[in-house]
């Protein structure tokens, strides 16, 4: 173990990586918040089992980065589990740190990597949250039918969220300049700020013209904004101004079925794939990196064709 090695801190190492996947990955800054938030909780953990030293590059005191080994991070992750904390948490925590370690073995900050053989939990098999297509209809029309905020905008939003599966992020961030001419696809950015085109339905691109021209009179009042959809006083829609608006149509004023920005996405994918949509395409339509991810839908169809053989079949558990 050379001197550099003896020095060098698991709080250095972390801030050092941040800037990392914030400079050179060009993470989201809601990404790397995330990060952050699974190295407070690392060192808060290590610090309980090893003791401080002043390794620090700046000479206080810090948990050595050298001293770590796999029984330490296994008890960090032993008491993430006695608070009870999700197993999706807990493996991302995992994910974290295993980035982490993989970070300084390549830089030689260490020479052994603890986190080689640290293993995530298993997750529970979940089915995602979607609307069915007379659902999803519904909360579509809901904005005409309540008008609770503005109307023109709302509808075009959820049918530009149904018919493009964009996450809500990408659709916050979606611009004028990002669509092509006739509106009928535009290029999002996605996670890892990697590029796609999604498409969009005639209805939402109707309904998106109709919105674009109140859009154009409110702006007409305010500062040019390049964001696509906007608040009523002229201001770029945020993700948590999306979510406020869904959340408002579907309460007990609206569908009375409670969905997010998201239930979109999964209504989707789950629509593509029960239509008979190759899943590599819906894969590549959703940005998903790995197409175990698009995989989870598939559950869904599943599930979808053992009710239909229930309610149909003369043996079904219905009959």
């Amino acid at each position: 173990m050379d001197e550099r090695e003896k020095l060098f801190s698991v709080e250095d190492a972390a801030e050092e990586f941040l800037v990392y996947l914030g400079g050179v990955r060009s993470l989201s800054p809601h990404t790397v918040k995330g990060y952050r938030n699974d190295y407070e909780k690392l060192v808060e953990l290590l610090a309980s089992q090893l003791p401080p030293s002043p390794c620090r590059l700046d000479g206080s005191q810090g948990i050595s980065l050298s001293s770590v080994e796999l029984a330490h991070l296994r008890t960090c992750l032993g008491c993430l589990v006695r608070r009870n904390a999700a197993p999706a948490s807990i493996n991302r925590f995992v994910a974290a740190v295993r980035s982490l370690f993989a970070y300084c073995r390549r830089l030689d900050y260490i020479y052994n990597n603890p986190a080689l053989e640290l293993r995530t939990v298993r997750m529970p098999v979940s089915v995602p949250n979607f609307m069915t297509e007379s659902e999803a209809d519904e909360l579509c029309g809901m904005p005409e039918k309540k008008a609770l905020l503005w109307p023109a905008r709302d509808k075009a939003l959820f049918k530009m969220l149904y018919s493009s599966g964009c996450r809500v992020s990408e659709i916050a961030g979606l611009r004028l300049s990002d669509f092509r001419s006739d509106y009928r696809s535009a290029i999002v950015r996605g996670k890892g700020n990697k590029e796609r085109n999604v498409f969009f339905s005639d209805d939402a691109v109707d309904a998106l013209r109709v919105y674009l021209q109140e859009r154009k009179v409110l702006l007409k009042k305010t500062s040019p904004v390049s964001s696509v959809f906007v608040s009523q006083r002229g201001k770029a829609l945020s993700v948590r101004g999306i979510y406020g608006i869904v959340d408002r149509y579907s309460s007990v004023e609206g569908t009375n079925r409670h969905v997010s920005p998201h239930s979109f996405r999964h209504s989707f994918a789950t629509s593509m794939l029960n239509a008979g949509a190759d899943i590599r395409i819906v894969q590549e339509m959703l940005g998903h990196s790995s197409i175990s991810t698009t995989q989870r839908y598939t559950h869904v169809s599943t599930a979808r064709l053992v009710d239909i053989y229930n309610r149909a079949h003369p043996h079904g558990k219905e009959r």
